[in-house]
């Protein structure tokens, strides 16, 4: 049974056991209704504890669920009947309350936490509101402002904010359950409180900050319709009748749910949860870390050392010498001097972050840990040098990788006496804060290796995908496709700032120009310098890029590269750049065409998704699914939209039904 009723003395127990998370399936809501009925006709059941088995409390509704036709009971109904039971319902909340299971605690007269639950209504990021009357209830139980956060951005609270703002009423010091029955027990010998759906809404304490934060939620949403669905239903919660407002926000969830960001969305979730169910490693247990070195300490080597830190592991980074050793630690110190000021860590967490680096200029300081990532210059040469350091200094049974981002990691790994122990864990910048990492596996490496690189980077709290080796792997493979594609396009008719203007419209977070602009010109300049020599002589080959280094704009750092950089920063087109771009159409003859920001988007998810299906060809990624999560996670592709293999998917079915 997924619903199991107790009773200790007087009062009855509802104990949801749907492992592993307790989602509100149809087992569960029917449970729930059964259980409801049993307590509400027990006599001597004075009040009823809802409590949920296992790790944590309802997480929400069974996202499976959406795209089949609805099954009674409605958990919007089921939690209707709760809130007007005649009996007080105390909600036992451990682990996470999230979604429909934050609902559920929301029409029970009373809640009690451990104090380290969190509680949240994320369905925003799925493309929803909730959709069973949390918008409705939570303003008339906790601040507007507060609730206007947690509605619409889908930010959870821990248990002690929600204990503040009057979301729950108390934080278990002790036995959670035998506190909740103490709770229940005195609410059995106190009036009935009235339900929130028959409350007014709290008052609105300061309402030119709470339209501040509503107009602020709204332009952040950009493209995405739910942040601004969520604005409106707690603006609905505030100022119509609760059941005017549990009405709206029913049809409005039931808007969404068709919508096709939403579809989008739930994709991407799922994609990201399975990028780490990989059959070769189904039974393989991962090996313990505890000591990671790090060798280089650049911005990149520097933000992997901080990760690691912040993730509980001692760190060790090596450099060439005591002085590069040296800035290495600055680097680091100031990520935690950020995370710091951030409010990200406490003072004795930064120190004691601290405590566990280290920073030498030898490597017989990495005699003892359990992995080393190697993260200096892109040249074969130094990382195979390196390599042979490592063979020498670490244990023989040490994991080794290589941070290379274009480089033949088998090429590295066979440079090293233990081909089987070498992986690619290729991180993006900033380390720190970039979710994606991709795990580069090469010919030789075990399956014990590679599980332990999927159970580092979720430690990391990174999304894993694993990447076969060749140029790029899969992000910067795709990227290096449709960044050919927008300069081709410069000779074909397009200007750079029309074809960053029609990326950002897309959604994507910066156009192809200025992210370039901000890496710096020169460092993909030498790139192409280094692969002149065994360049495709029939690919197409746009030199305005080196053209342009060839005149000193390196980019933002020189103040001119694809755009002009003022005093202020700013991007501003260039009509020197402009004149140049012009004359190498007319040095090619090449008849410029107008292109809208639509055919400029066209060509550049062409030219992501016709890579991408190569890429699947040579066995290099394991799904489109990955490749989504990969370019969403690395470059920004808006989630709302899927990535390019799920729109090429969609692509496809439309054109189906339209032969159909």
């Amino acid at each position: 049974m997924v619903v199991r009723v107790s009773r200790h003395g007087s009062i009855a127990v509802v104990t949801v056991h749907n492992p592993p998370v307790n989602a509100a399936s149809q087992a569960v809501r029917q449970g729930l209704l059964d259980a409801l009925e049993r307590t509400e006709a027990d006599a001597y059941a004075k009040a009823v504890v809802l409590a949920c088995a296992g790790r944590t409390f309802i997480v929400g509704a069974d996202v499976r669920e959406f795209g089949k036709p609805p099954v009674k009971p409605h958990l919007p109904d089921l939690l209707a009947r709760i809130e007007c039971a005649s009996k007080p319902w105390v909600a036992a909340i451990h682990g996470s309350a999230l979604g429909g299971g934050l609902e559920a605690a929301l029409v029970c007269s009373h809640r009690i936490a451990t104090a380290s639950a969190i509680l949240g209504l994320p369905e925003v990021s799925l493309g929803l509101i909730p959709g069973a009357g949390g918008t409705a209830r939570l303003p008339r139980l906790v601040p507007a402002d507060k609730a206007l956060a947690m509605i619409a951005t889908g930010k959870p609270v821990t248990a002690s904010e929600a204990e503040k703002i009057g979301l729950i009423d108390a934080i278990a010091e002790g036995d959670l359950p035998e506190e909740a029955i103490a709770l229940a027990q005195r609410a059995a010998s106190e009036p009935l409180r009235t339900p929130l759906a028959q409350r007014a809404p709290l008052k609105v304490e300061d309402g030119a900050a709470f339209e501040a934060a509503a107009a602020k939620i709204e332009a952040k949403a950009g493209q995405q319709h739910a942040p601004r669905v969520a604005v409106r239903a707690v603006r609905n919660a505030l100022e119509l009748p609760a059941d005017a407002a549990l009405a709206a926000e029913r049809k409005a969830f039931l808007a969404l749910k068709a919508d096709p960001q939403s579809r989008a969305l739930r994709h991407v979730f799922f994609a990201e949860r399975a990028t780490t169910r990989i059959e070769r490693l189904k039974t393989v247990r991962p090996r313990f870390l505890r000591e990671v070195g790090v060798i280089g300490g650049g911005t990149m080597g520097a933000g992997i050392a901080a990760a690691c830190l912040l993730s509980g592991y001692s760190v060790t980074m090596v450099e060439r010498d005591s002085e590069a050793a040296s800035a290495g630690e600055g680097r680091v110190k100031n990520v935690l001097d950020g995370s710091l000021q951030r409010g990200l860590i406490s003072a004795s967490r930064h120190a004691s972050l601290l405590a566990g680096f280290n920073a030498s200029d030898g490597y017989d300081a990495l005699s003892s840990v359990d992995l080393a990532i190697e993260a200096v210059f892109e040249n074969m040469d130094v990382k195979k040098e390196v390599f042979a350091n490592l063979d020498a200094h670490a244990r023989p049974d040490s994991v080794l990788a290589t941070n290379t981002s274009y480089l033949d990691v088998n090429e590295i790994a066979n440079s090293s006496a233990r081909p089987d122990r070498v992986i690619g864990l290729h991180f993006f910048s900033p380390a720190h804060i970039m979710k994606l990492l991709e795990i580069v596996v090469t010919d030789a490496a075990s399956n014990e290796i590679l599980a332990t690189g999927v159970a580092f980077a979720k430690s990391l709290k990174k999304v894993p995908v694993l990447a076969g080796v060749c140029d790029g792997f899969i992000a910067n493979r795709i990227m290096s496709a449709y960044r050919r594609e927008a300069e081709c396009m410069l000779e074909d008719g397009a200007l750079p700032w029309e074809v960053d203007a029609a990326m950002t419209e897309f959604g994507l977070p910066m156009g192809l120009f200025q992210m370039q602009d901000l890496a710096g010109l020169d460092i993909s300049w030498a790139m192409r310098k280094q692969q002149a020599a065994t360049r495709d002589p029939d690919q197409r080959y746009v030199d305005i890029g080196d053209k342009l280094c060839e005149m000193g704009r390196f980019g933002r750092k020189t103040g001119r590269g694809y755009y002009l950089y003022g005093a202020t920063g700013h991007a501003i087109p260039d009509p020197e750049v402009e004149a140049l771009i012009l004359s190498e159409s007319a040095r090619k003859g090449i008849v410029r065409q107008r292109m809208t920001r639509g055919d400029i988007m066209a060509r550049i998810l062409e030219a992501m998704q016709t890579e991408g299906s190569a890429i699947l060809d040579e066995g290099i990624a394991r799904c489109g699914d990955d490749i989504d999560v990969v370019m969403i996670n690395a470059y920004g592709f808006p989630r709302w939209k899927g990535g390019p293999m799920f729109m090429k998917g969609q692509r496809r079915e439309l054109q189906g039904e339209r032969h159909e």
